[in-house]
């Protein structure tokens, strides 16, 4: 009786009521998934462990059981560490972010607190929140790159043709009025993607004085596609990693 009224609790936590008969192999890729939850909360863990426990999931399915998830653990008020590669997918559940990179952690802190200061070049390139390039540092807060020659107002202290990373978000409006640490740079267009509500442009950068960039790549995102070869301006805003 016991064990009958435990299996009736999950099924319903889980929104699988009537579903009790079903051989696990008849049911979608999303029910199994809530079955193994289920089956994983039954005895009642001190701790949940979840692996990439959505990967093999199309993405409307994987947003439905992500919340659904979600929901489970604030109700049965469980911890839990998830594992996944899929950054949407852990900032969407997460209440604490820790960033893995080769075996050590390089970002601790909430949603919040990681997106707004990732602290290193290699979390900035993790999270991908903009574009990360090397630079040098002439004088006292100017960094010379191959994008151009930036003037900033950095909380770190840098010598003299010291090798520093920084990270250049995208205005988010083409004005960007009264925006702090803000530049405009010049980009020639190499290639465009639609990404469905904006075009993605992959653009070499190319100094204000007009001299060309020979390597190096930047991605922008427009809301009109420019043509391959075209040279644009895009307002960025500049910050120094540590």
């Amino acid at each position: 009786e016991k064990i009958n009224a435990r299996v009736d609790e999950m099924m319903d936590l889980v929104n699988l009521q009537g579903f009790e008969k079903r051989k696990v192999t008849d049911l979608s890729g999303g029910e199994q998934q809530r079955v193994a939850l289920a089956r994983a909360l039954a005895p009642q863990p001190r701790l949940l462990m979840f692996d990439e426990p959505l990967g093999a999931l199309d993405k409307s399915l994987k947003d439905d059981l992500l919340n659904q998830i979600r929901t489970i653990l604030h109700k049965t008020k469980i911890p839990a560490i998830y594992v996944t590669h899929d950054q949407d997918e852990a900032f969407t559940i997460a209440d604490r972010i820790l960033l893995l990179h080769d075996g050590e952690i390089i970002r601790d802190g909430t949603p919040d607190e990681v997106w707004t200061n990732p602290n290193s070049a290699s979390a900035a390139r993790m999270l991908g929140m903009g574009n990360v390039i090397e630079g040098m540092v002439i004088s006292a807060n100017k960094v010379k790159t191959e994008v151009g020659t930036f003037t900033l107002n950095c909380k770190h202290k840098h010598s003299k043709n010291e090798k520093v990373s920084l990270l250049l978000k995208q205005s988010p409006s083409p004005s960007g009025r009264g925006v702090r640490g803000e530049v405009e740079i010049k980009l020639k267009v190499e290639d465009v993607l639609f990404k469905q509500h904006q075009f993605e442009v992959k653009a070499r950068g190319a100094a204000l004085s007009g001299e060309a960039v020979s390597k190096g790549g930047l991605v922008i995102h427009l809301k009109d596609a420019p043509k391959i070869g075209q040279i644009i301006r895009v307002k960025v805003q500049v910050e120094c990693l540590a």
